[in-house]
């Protein structure tokens, strides 16, 4: 997930808005108690959330994969007043902790956090979103992206993370089953006349998708 040195990446962080004292304690807490915390957005990539949902101003957001919930926070920050953000994740040991910091953050009236299988629980919202971010298991990247279109607005946002997948989509010897998905991913957004992308190289790589038409 390095693709730049360690002094630009920290002359990148010291050149932007410091994250909350809220989100610095779920940064903290996340790489002291919780598996694989270098799933969580942190800093750099959290403010990118923060500003394109205050630049949105979203009424519905949707995010798939929660973890401890730090993009969770950042992105409930543009919602309008009357906006709601669904937020699913497959893990329920992280659910009390997670609705803990939403809580403590008083965005919690206006998250849902949903727990369970994200391609089953989809097709129940009845929800047009402005804004999506899609963070869970890559392999089912190009299921949710076809599950939910139809549940984006015109000129909605999509936010796909880990789209470089540490350098791999570009290593002709990786033949895993998340590379190869995550290359199939990015082909077919590439190929898909109903939107507008571009993949930035931040952190992991983010896609960002804006639906043009249906």
């Amino acid at each position: 997930m390095k693709f730049i040195s360690e002094d630009l990446s920290q002359y990148a962080q010291d050149h932007t808005t410091k994250e909350s004292d809220l989100l610095n304690k779920i940064n903290r807490e996340t790489y002291m108690q919780v598996l694989y915390p270098v799933m969580l957005s942190g800093q750099l990539q959290g403010q990118f959330l923060k500003m394109i949902s205050h630049i949105k101003r979203p009424k519905y957001i949707l995010e798939i994969g929660t973890f401890t919930g730090y993009a969770t926070l950042c992105l409930a920050e543009g919602l309008q007043k009357d906006g709601k953000l669904y937020t699913i994740d497959i893990n329920e040991e992280l659910e009390s902790r997670v609705k803990g910091y939403f809580k403590e953050s008083g965005h919690g009236d206006h998250i849902e956090l949903m727990i369970g299988d994200a391609l089953t629980l989809l097709p129940t919202l009845d929800v047009v979103f402005d804004l999506v971010f899609l963070d869970a298991d890559k392999i089912n990247y190009l299921k949710y992206y076809n599950l939910i279109f139809d549940k984006i607005a015109l000129n909605g946002i999509i936010l796909a993370d880990n789209v470089l997948w540490s350098g791999k989509v570009v290593d002709k010897k990786a033949e895993d089953e998340d590379t190869q998905a995550l290359i199939h991913f990015n082909k077919t957004i590439q190929e898909d006349p109903r939107v507008e992308n571009v993949l930035l190289p931040v952190r992991d790589g983010i896609m960002m998708v804006r639906k043009i038409s249906d």
